[in-house]
């Protein structure tokens, strides 16, 4: 019995593949590199979202299309903060031309990207930004930040909310705090609602990106302001739950919900009429331009200074 129990470790360990709290560790891609063939590493937050699932699927296309190697990894869920910090210093030890970031905070991956530098491996920023200025302040830097406007989205939000009202009280259901996208859609939101006459933002909380923490957040946010108009949130699996909370509290003709992302279970609530609304981002595009502009940088493309920050477009869906 030790025999078989110590074989069965030693084969395990042969194989090099380790799980450590859901972490997805790096490991030979099934497609065998071939002489000078270029090979990228790509950092997502998690593949538990399927606004992340789309840009994978993003990424992929654009890997077979430039004919190179494209190895996607993630952690287990977007609180996985450490963890992908170790992912990045894994992939960082492999034979990777180039490296796809999208953390999870913008301070997170600020020494791997420096690391990164130091070893002469470009960095391009998708999506999630990194915090520049503290980059930059640690000696580091990364080529290009492909985006979409979450300002703007947060401002799109509240231009159909005051189209759908003349005035009332409206909440926000923010993201995880400090995370760069949900403040600056929280931020859009309320600097765009406040230049409309007669609404007040009465609640502002984080709930993680998570479904279940939204529908406990907007179901106290419903008890504690009874005549609440609206609730965006930013994002859509919170947008999800805060939907549940207005169905368990039969106010479905009362508030509206508005979520962020258009990922495929909220377009479908959009079409039944149960979510007033979405504001589509386009990660499968994000996906294809960070591995596209990647590939360019490491064939030793020089970018110019209009072409760092690059804006993919959000729109409204809505019945």
């Amino acid at each position: 019995m030790k025999k078989a129990v110590f074989f069965a470790l030693m084969m395990l360990i042969a194989s090099g593949v380790m799980f450590a709290g859901g972490q997805q560790e790096p490991k030979a891609s099934k497609e065998e590199a071939k002489p000078e063939q270029i090979k990228i590493a790509v950092i997502l937050k998690t593949l538990a979202n399927p606004h992340w699932v789309s840009m994978k699927e993003g990424v992929e296309a654009e890997a077979r299309k430039q004919g190179v190697i494209a190895d996607v990894f993630a952690v287990s869920s977007e609180g996985d903060i450490q963890q992908q910090l170790q992912l990045f210093e894994t992939v960082l030890a492999k034979d990777y031309q180039g490296v796809y970031v999208s953390p999870i905070t913008p301070l997170n991956l600020v020494p791997t990207v420096v690391k990164a530098n130091k070893k002469g491996i470009p960095v391009v920023n998708v999506d999630e930004g990194i915090d520049l200025k503290a980059l930059k302040d640690a000696g580091g830097s990364v080529y290009a930040f492909i985006r979409t406007d979450n300002f703007k989205i947060g401002e799109q939000a509240a231009d159909f909310v005051a189209s759908k009202f003349s005035g009332g009280e409206v909440a926000i259901i923010e993201g995880m705090a400090g995370n760069s996208s949900g403040d600056a859609r929280r931020d859009g939101f309320k600097s765009k609602i406040g230049t409309y006459s007669g609404f007040k933002v009465v609640a502002s909380q984080p709930a993680d990106w998570d479904r279940i923490k939204a529908l406990d957040v907007a179901t106290n946010m419903i008890n504690r302001y009874p005549n609440l108009k609206a609730i965006y949130c930013a994002n859509d699996t919170m947008a999800l739950g805060a939907m549940q909370a207005v169905k368990n509290s039969k106010k479905i003709d009362q508030i509206i919900v508005v979520g962020t992302d258009g990922i495929p279970e909220a377009v479908e609530s959009v079409k039944a009429g149960d979510m007033a609304a979405t504001i589509a981002q386009d990660p499968f595009n994000m996906g294809t331009t960070g591995v596209r502009m990647l590939v360019e940088i490491i064939k030793g493309k020089k970018l110019s200074a209009d072409e760092f920050d690059v804006l993919i477009p959000s729109k409204l869906i809505a019945k």
